[in-house]
């Protein structure tokens, strides 16, 4: 089975062509190394109703797997966890906590990621972090348990 993956970059700075996204291809490319299909990053501006709305883009698309990058943390308008709330049906707390175990122990600011994980039609999505860096550190975890989070919501058996 082909498995489709959508990278999300929320940066108002790269939305607006002030900045390049710096983050997103780094998430992309461990996608495709791990066999997914992916195109490159979307980009959206921060704030909740834009993140929602991407989301639902990707999942009209038959996404299996969203990873958004951005927007995570406490700043006025990081609200990807807002948004993604929104869209979630279930939440995978188990996956936000590990991001956030691994990634203090390279930078304690990890910890404030509020980033959220869970399950929407059929699909995984995973919030990280906007810096490249929390990005290179999360994809092999979210790698590691997507294939199987996938097939647990199509309905396969456990492995």
């Amino acid at each position: 089975m082909s498995r489709t993956a959508v990278v999300i970059t929320v940066s108002d700075r790269s939305a607006s062509g002030q900045r390049e996204d710096a983050a997103g291809p780094v998430a992309v490319a461990a996608l495709r190394d791990a066999g997914y299909a992916c195109g490159d990053a979307v980009i959206v501006p921060d704030g909740a109703d834009a993140v929602e709305q991407a989301l639902r883009d990707a999942l009209a698309r038959g996404a299996h797997l969203i990873v958004t990058t951005g927007g995570t943390g406490v700043g006025p308008r990081d609200r990807t966890p807002e948004g993604t709330a929104r869209v979630l049906e279930r939440d995978v707390p188990g996956i936000a906590e590990e991001l956030r175990r691994r990634g203090a122990t390279e930078k304690a600011t990890a910890l404030l990621s509020r980033g959220l994980a869970g399950v929407a039609s059929g699909a995984l999505i995973v919030n990280l972090p906007g810096s490249p860096r929390a990005v290179a550190s999360g994809m092999p975890l979210i790698v590691e348990v997507a294939a199987h989070t996938i097939g647990q919501l199509a309905g396969e058996d456990h492995a």
